[in-house]
Order: C-alpha cells, then sequence, then structure tokens
C-alpha cells in the first residue's frame, strides 16, 4: 500500500501552511482521502514529492537594472522567446499545429490542452470551485443595473484573485490550475440569460448562457466554440504583450489576466468587434454601399477589414464565416460580409478581406448576440493564451520587459531660475 502522509506532514514537506494544502487539493493537484476514524485527511507520499520536486526551479538570475558600463539601452532589445504560436505564409499555428484544423477538429478544451503543452488527448477540466462560485455570484448581485459584460468579467477576476491563498505560486502547474479555474469563473460571473446547459456542459455551452436569450442549436454551439479555439493566441497582440509585461514583474496569474483585460478595452483591439458589429447591421439593414460610402466620406476606417499580418486574407476569418454560413440565416449575414468586402475594394486593386473581427461580429448577428458578447468572447477566448504566456515569461528574467524612455522635455540646465530674492510667504 502506498504510503499516506497527515495533511500536517503534507504542509511541513511542502514548507507551506495547512490551508494551503487543501487549497491544492481541491484544485486537483493532490487528492486526500478521510483519514481511519473520519479525522482529517491523508495524502499520497508520491504526489506529494512529485508536487514538491515541480517545485524546485532553479534560481532566476536577479535583474541588473542598468547595462554594463558603457552598453546603451538601445543595444539590449527585448527578445521575446515563445514556443506557442507562429504566424507564416497566412497561417495561424498553435505548437506547430494549424489552428484552424485544431478548431475544425477539437473544442475548446482540448484545444487548451494543446496550447499549454498537455496535448489535445487530455481536455482542461474548466471548473470554477463552490466556494469562489458562491463569491463570483454574491459580486455579481451587488453590482448595480448596467454594468457591461466586459466589466464583469474584469471585476470576477479580482474577485477570484482575493479568494485564492496560493495566487502568488508561480509554479507552471499551480498558474494553469487557477487559470482553469479562472476561466470558467470569469463565465460563472455573467448573468445567466438561456436555460442552464447542466454541470457537464462544455465551456462554449456556458457561455452560450450568458450570453444569448435561448438555448443554442448544435450549429450554433460548434460556432461559438470553433471562435474559442481560433482566438486563444495571435502571438504578441497588444493585450498579450501587456500580460507578459505583467508576468516579468511576478504578477500573480490573476493580475496577469487583468493586465490583457485592460488592454483589450481599446477600440483597435478586443473593443473592434461591437463597431464591425455595429456596421454589419446597418449593411442588413440598408446595404453595403451606402454604409461603406459614409464611412469613406467622413474618413473612418472600416472595421472588420484587413490585417498587415494576413494580406492574402485572415484563415480565422475564413473559417469561422464558415461555420456562420451553416448557421439559420446565417448565408445573409456571410453575403453581406462579401458585400462589404466588394463595396470597400479600391477599383483596380484587391478587396481587402474580412478579418476575425468582422466574422466574430457576423457570428453574433447570425446567432442574436449583441455586441457586447463579441467583447466577452474574445476576452475568454484570449485568457489561457495570456495564461501560456504568462508561464513562458515567468521563466524568463523577471523585470526584463522594462522600457526607457527616450526624453524630450527641458534639460534640467533649461528649466526657470530660481527666485533670488524669497517669495512672500513662502520664506
Amino acid at each position: 500500500m502506498a504510503e499516506r502522509l497527515t495533511t500536517q506532514q503534507v504542509a511541513e514537506q511542502l514548507g507551506v501552511k495547512v490551508e494551503t494544502v487543501y487549497a491544492y487539493a481541491s484544485r486537483g493537484q493532490l487528492s486526500s482521502e478521510r483519514a481511519p476514524g473520519g479525522k482529517g485527511s491523508t495524502f499520497d507520499a508520491r504526489e506529494v514529492a512529485e508536487l514538491a520536486a515541480r517545485g524546485r526551479r532553479a534560481p532566476v538570475r536577479p535583474p541588473t537594472g542598468e547595462p554594463s558600463a558603457g552598453e546603451p539601452w538601445a543595444s539590449r532589445p527585448v527578445t521575446v522567446r515563445t514556443g506557442l504560436t507562429l504566424i507564416e505564409n497566412g497561417r495561424l499555428y498553435y505548437r506547430g499545429q494549424d489552428a484552424v484544423e485544431l478548431a475544425v477538429r477539437h473544442g475548446f478544451e482540448a484545444a487548451i490542452g494543446w496550447l499549454w503543452g498537455l496535448g489535445t488527448d487530455a481536455p482542461v477540466a474548466l471548473r470554477v470551485p463552490p466556494a469562489t462560485a458562491e463569491a463570483l455570484a454574491r459580486a455579481a448581485a451587488a453590482l448595480p443595473d448596467g454594468i457591461r459584460l466586459p466589466d464583469r468579467l474584469r471585476i470576477s477576476a479580482t474577485v477570484a484573485a482575493a479568494l485564492d491563498p496560493l495566487r502568488f505560486d508561480l509554479r507552471e502547474q499551480t498558474v494553469l490550475a487557477a487559470g482553469a479555474a479562472l476561466i470558467a469563473g470569469m463565465v460563472e460571473a455573467l448573468p445567466r440569460t438561456a436555460p442552464d446547459p447542466g454541470p457537464g456542459a462544455s465551456l462554449a455551452a456556458r457561455l452560450w448562457s450568458r450570453l444569448a436569450p435561448a438555448a443554442p442549436t448544435p450549429e450554433a454551439l460548434a460556432c461559438l466554440d470553433r471562435a474559442l479555439v481560433l482566438l486563444m493566441d495571435h502571438e504578441l497582440a497588444v493585450s498579450t504583450v501587456a500580460a507578459r509585461v505583467a508576468a516579468s514583474a511576478r504578477a500573480h496569474p490573476y493580475a496577469v489576466v487583468s493586465a490583457g483585460l485592460g488592454a483589450t478595452d481599446g477600440p483597435l483591439h478586443g473593443a473592434a468587434s461591437p463597431l464591425a458589429h455595429r456596421l454589419l447591421g446597418e449593411v442588413l439593414a440598408g446595404g453595403a454601399v451606402p454604409v461603406v460610402s459614409d464611412h469613406l466620406r467622413t474618413g473612418r476606417p472600416i472595421p472588420g477589414l484587413g490585417h498587415r499580418l494576413y494580406p492574402e486574407g485572415d484563415p480565422r476569418a475564413v473559417a469561422l464565416l464558415d461555420a456562420v454560413g451553416r448557421l439559420d440565416g446565417g448565408a445573409a449575414v456571410v453575403a453581406a460580409v462579401a458585400e462589404v468586402e466588394a463595396a470597400a475594394g479600391p477599383a483596380g486593386r484587391p478587396a481587402l478581406r474580412a478579418n476575425i473581427d468582422l466574422a466574430l461580429a457576423a457570428m453574433a448577428l447570425a446567432a442574436g448576440l449583441s455586441a457586447e458578447a463579441c467583447e466577452v468572447v474574445f476576452a475568454v477566448a484570449r485568457t489561457p493564451g495570456w495564461l501560456a504566456h504568462a508561464v513562458e515569461e515567468y521563466r524568463e528574467e523577471p523585470l526584463r520587459m522594462r522600457a526607457r524612455g527616450s526624453y524630450t522635455g527641458p534639460r534640467p540646465s533649461e528649466g526657470p531660475e530660481r527666485p533670488e530674492r524669497p517669495v512672500p510667504g513662502l520664506s
């Protein structure tokens, strides 16, 4: 029989508090059994030893804070090494796997397993601990009416962090376990608008019940699942850079996700799809030519068109629009996207193609989802990517992302002179 350890013995071996041992158990990182007689719990000694071994990381060299003598800051560019996402020849790859193929063959949980280096045969269980779920529900109920759904996501990350005693444990397994619970918690914190899909439902089904007014068709659920996988990571997008900067300062994973969420609030990133949602709604109501002409006349960019990393077209948009076309009413929305592409194309030059923002807006319109829902899908989908980048950044030299400014203000010698006589009232 395998050796069993008491809770106190586990705490001593890991160098943590007893409460932390129970937190490990609640996350599934340690399995517990009731002790003989029903008093306390016991733990498998081998599991404890493996967890302790995973915590013995090589020491990280502390930051120097300044370059070496005679070495300017410009000669120390930050190179972000990543084994997560590659964009090459107009395609997107997650750990060497074509992202479109991964989205077609696997759901969100299995795709997270792949991105996190666990393989697609180990779908990540996205479940929030009951105590955290209860606290998130209380926090959500206390919010005033009219709070935007993306703002609820940011609040949920803060609440979940405050309840996690292991949030400062930056070991990979602990970070990813916290991340899995956080992803589920972000969805759990949103108000339900459709029937509960049940405890064993996929994250896509649970998210749908928070965004849509009615239960989904199988095609609609598959479309949302595909969108989540396609949006999971995109190399060093601005929100990912923000997340890595936070991780560089050794912020805990909840703070890393909060940094990423902050960057998605900009209309040029995570909040771009609601603008495309509005544009596409106007096109469906009145045709593409007058809507596009109005944008061009007023000098406004046409949201959802073109991507500098995909000059021949965004493969994520193609894959998502293919799924949108299978929805009830989806063919009309996809046709409207094609009309926008044609109306916006300059004469004699190739037309700009829809990017993932316009495709996400098309999915929302075809499925009867709001513009806010686009932002939520983007943020929830991108969270496992931020966490994967955080794990990579935790292995690097801390604070390496610290930039230096190129000062353009007045030099100290150029400032106003000191008064020769005391200023009345200030002596």
